[in-house]
This record gives structure tokens, C-alpha cells and sequence, in this order.
């Protein structure tokens, strides 16, 4: 018996039973990420006794929601994903457009933030879990564990309602949810977007450490992992997972906003990176390669947009090379305001480590910008060398200048940005997108 019909009865000491075995679940999770954090396991101590005093009312509660029943034609699904904020908010919209035109009802877990395109939409309900960035050590600890608490609390709550559950954005990171849901025996559907190890491998962030750990238990748990194509199988070393992994991606793009409105040739001399300032993204390397690249083109100027932890650094770094007049650092773009910047530059340079199937390379394809990116991740199954865009070997700065200056130079430049403009305008419609998607849930 799913482990949530007991909570519809009396039996409260399977209740307080749960409510110890979960908690002594938190008191090892939370152990695990001190020692990481290279934090005293006193501190946690303090706080064992206030967490196991907030389980124990969560459980008591999990009688107060109104629940939509399952409807004989088609699921419901369940969605968990990151809160929907910056660059988290594209790729949700699309993945909750997707799924929610395929259920009866859409019920949306997420870490809050602006929620209200997705209640406008019809069929969806959406609960949202607190979510505030902390600082410190203890601070952040407590939060990553309460938010385990209460996801889980959301998804228990939910389990009468929901068919399927699809762990999204921020999936990785999060087991106790995963593993309420599999105790109710629901069908879980892991959609990896990004690879936490290799993130973990060129970032300081301690924390971020221990959630590819979670990563890797989420694998287990779930029934089919999702990946945007089978070049990943290899690349984030989930050959194991082989017989459990589905290919599939949940890009599509508006081609009223994203298109072409400034042709190629009358551009300026303008090319740029856009995207997250940190280190798995490769943007240091992208800017100790600009030296080399305006030495060679002096009417060449550098757009640099987007937000992170290396902003700073990105600007020490210009300064320090006489480069800050040359560069444009708008900060945070805006989705809206995309499309204009990237019809402004003549290449848009995608540096990255790791990467999934990245939303700019298509935005800006289909703005007719040609793109060259490293060969990392689905961007091999988009971009074809010379042909729809350009491929560099690696990222180190000396190979990204040799290869800013090649397509620059490149006599079919203009061809190649139609091709790739003419290739997503085919393959990265809603209509493709939603053939797949159905594809794969007759697969199960």
C-alpha cells in the first residue's frame, strides 16, 4: 500500500515512525553536506531538534489539500522544478507547456518566483515551496534541508492526484522528494538538463559538490532519465543507465520574435558571448582570448552579456588588459530584449565546458547569427562545421581566437548563418517538439 493512503486514516504511529525515519534521513543528508562544507557537526546538532519538530508538523497537514482524481483518458502529471526566475523561466514555460498539453492536470512544484504566466495557463495548479538565497555555511545548509522537507511535504500531498511525476530544473539536486514519490510507487521521469558533476568540476561551490552526489542517487531511483541527446550517454558517463535513458529536448522557439530584422551584412562589427558568467561556461577563457582577437581585428568590438559569480572577475580582467572601452557589459538580458542583441552581432562564441542543448545557440540561429561553439553535449547535433555554424576544438584561448578570426574570415559566412537559421526553423517547432514527447509516453 502506497505509504500516503495510511495518512488519509489514523494511524499515527506509522506516522510518527515516518516522521523519525525521515528525519533520520535529513540528520545523515545534512552530516553529509557539513563534512563538505568543512563545517563543525555541532552546529547541526543545534538545529536536529527544531528540523524534526517542523517534520512532524508537515506530516500532521498532509490531509488539507483538495485533490483533482485521475481522469480515465488521459494522466495527470506532476512537475518539480527550480523557482522561476532569470534563466530558469524559458525552459520552464516550455517544459510545463509541453507536459500540460499532454495530462488531464498539471500540478507544478517549484521554489516560487514569478508564477503567473503558468496560472494563466488552464489545467495547472502550482505550489510553491519558499525560496531565499542565504549566505553563509549554516544558513544555506539549513535552507537546502528544509526545502528537501518541504518538496517532499508538496509531493506527498500531491500523491492521489498524480500519475507521473517529471523532476526538471533543479531535480538533481533534491533526493528525499525522488524518493517520497517512489515509495508511492509513482513513475518518475528524471529529465536531466546539465550535467552537476561536470559542473562541480570547474566551480568552487562546495555545495554544488554534494549535489552531484544527489544527482547521481536520482539516477537510480528514477524510471527513465531524459537526456536531450544520446551524445550525453557518454559524455556525463551514464553509460549505466543505458536501458532507462529516453532522448528527447523541450526546446522550441517563437519565430515571430526570434528572427531575422537586421541582415547579416549590415551589422556592425560586433561579437559576443551571452549567458552565465561562471566557470563551466568558459567565459574566462573567452575573455583571455579577446586580446589576441581585437590585435587581429581593430574595428572589432565585444559584447559580453549576462550575470554570475565570475562578473567581477570577467571585469578585473578587462581592466587589467586595457580592453574595457572595447567591451559592452550590459548585465542580465532580458528574453524579451534577446532578440535585438542578437541581431546586432555578426558570431556569437559559446565557449563552454559542458553544456545540454543550449537555448542561446538556437535564439540566436534563428536571428540569423552564426554561432561557434565548442563540441560539447547535443551542440554537435545542431551545428555542423562550416555548415550551420562552427565548431573549435576546445576552449582554451589561444583555440577560441584562432577560431573567432576562421569564421570571420570565412567567404560562406553568410550561407552558413542561413543554414542555421533555415535548420532550427525546422526541427524547433511546438508541433515537433510535442510528436516526440508523445512518442515517448506510448514508450512507457
Amino acid at each position: 500500500m502506497p505509504i500516503s493512503d495510511v495518512f488519509q486514516g489514523n494511524d499515527w504511529e506509522f506516522r510518527c515512525s515516518l516522521a523519525v525515519v525521515l528525519t533520520l534521513f535529513l540528520a545523515f543528508l545534512g552530516s553529509v553536506i557539513l563534512d563538505t562544507l568543512n563545517v563543525p557537526v555541532t552546529l547541526f546538532r543545534q538545529v536536529i531538534g527544531f528540523l524534526f519538530l517542523t517534520f512532524v508538523l508537515d506530516i500532521l497537514l498532509l490531509n488539507a489539500l483538495q485533490i483533482h482524481h485521475v481522469n480515465d483518458q488521459k494522466p495527470n502529471f506532476g512537475i518539480f522544478t527550480f523557482p522561476l526566475v532569470g534563466s530558469n523561466m524559458v525552459p520552464t514555460l516550455h517544459f510545463v507547456n509541453i507536459v500540460s498539453s499532454l495530462s488531464n492536470y498539471t500540478y507544478i512544484v517549484t521554489g516560487g518566483g514569478d508564477t503567473r504566466p503558468i496560472r494563466e495557463m488552464d489545467r495547472i495548479s502550482i505550489y510553491a515551496v519558499p525560496y531565499t538565497l542565504e549566505r553563509t555555511s549554516l544558513r544555506i545548509i539549513i535552507g537546502y534541508v528544509l526545502r528537501e522537507v518541504r518538496i517532499a511535504h508538496s509531493i506527498m500531498r500531491l500523491n492521489k492526484s498524480v500519475n507521473f511525476w517529471f523532476f526538471s530544473f533543479g531535480g538533481d539536486q533534491y533526493i528525499l522528494p525522488m524518493l517520497i514519490a517512489k515509495l508511492n510507487r509513482k513513475k518518475i521521469f528524471f529529465v536531466k538538463a546539465g550535467s552537476l558533476q561536470r559542473n562541480a568540476k570547474y566551480s568552487n561551490d562546495n555545495l554544488l559538490k554534494f549535489t552531484a552526489v544527489s544527482s547521481r542517487i536520482n539516477c537510480f531511483l528514477s524510471d527513465k532519465i531524459i537526456l536531450y541527446s544520446s551524445a550525453l550517454i557518454q559524455e556525463w558517463h551514464m553509460e549505466k543507465y543505458r536501458h532507462k535513458i529516453l532522448i528527447a529536448h523541450r526546446h522550441f522557439l517563437d519565430f515571430t520574435n526570434f528572427t531575422v530584422t537586421t541582415p547579416l551584412p549590415n551589422r556592425p562589427p560586433l561579437i559576443g558571448y551571452i549567458g552565465r558568467l561562471s566557470g563551466e561556461k568558459g567565459i574566462e577563457n573567452f575573455t583571455q582570448a579577446l586580446p589576441s582577437i581585437l590585435n587581429d581585428r581593430e574595428e572589432l568590438r565585444i559584447l559580453i552579456g549576462g550575470d554570475g559569480q565570475l562578473k567581477e572577475a570577467v571585469q578585473a580582467s578587462l581592466q587589467k588588459e586595457g580592453l574595457a572601452t572595447r567591451v559592452h557589459l550590459p548585465g542580465w538580458i532580458s528574453h524579451d530584449d534577446l532578440p535585438k542583441y542578437l541581431n546586432q552581432l555578426c558570431l556569437l562564441v559559446l565557449p563552454s565546458y559542458t553544456e545540454g542543448l543550449p537555448n542561446i545557440m538556437l535564439e540566436a540561429m534563428a536571428c540569423g547569427t552564426p554561432v561557434l561553439a565548442t563540441s560539447v553535449g547535443a551542440i554537435p547535433d545542431i551545428i555542423t562545421d562550416g555548415r550551420t555554424g562552427f565548431i573549435m576544438e576546445n576552449n582554451s584561448p589561444e583555440c577560441i581566437a584562432a577560431n573567432v578570426i576562421r569564421a570571420l574570415n570565412s567567404p560562406e559566412l553568410e550561407q552558413v548563418a542561413e543554414h542555421g537559421r533555415q535548420f532550427v526553423q525546422d526541427n524547433f517547432t511546438f508541433e515537433r517538439v510535442i510528436t516526440r514527447w508523445k512518442e515517448i509516453l506510448e514508450e512507457i
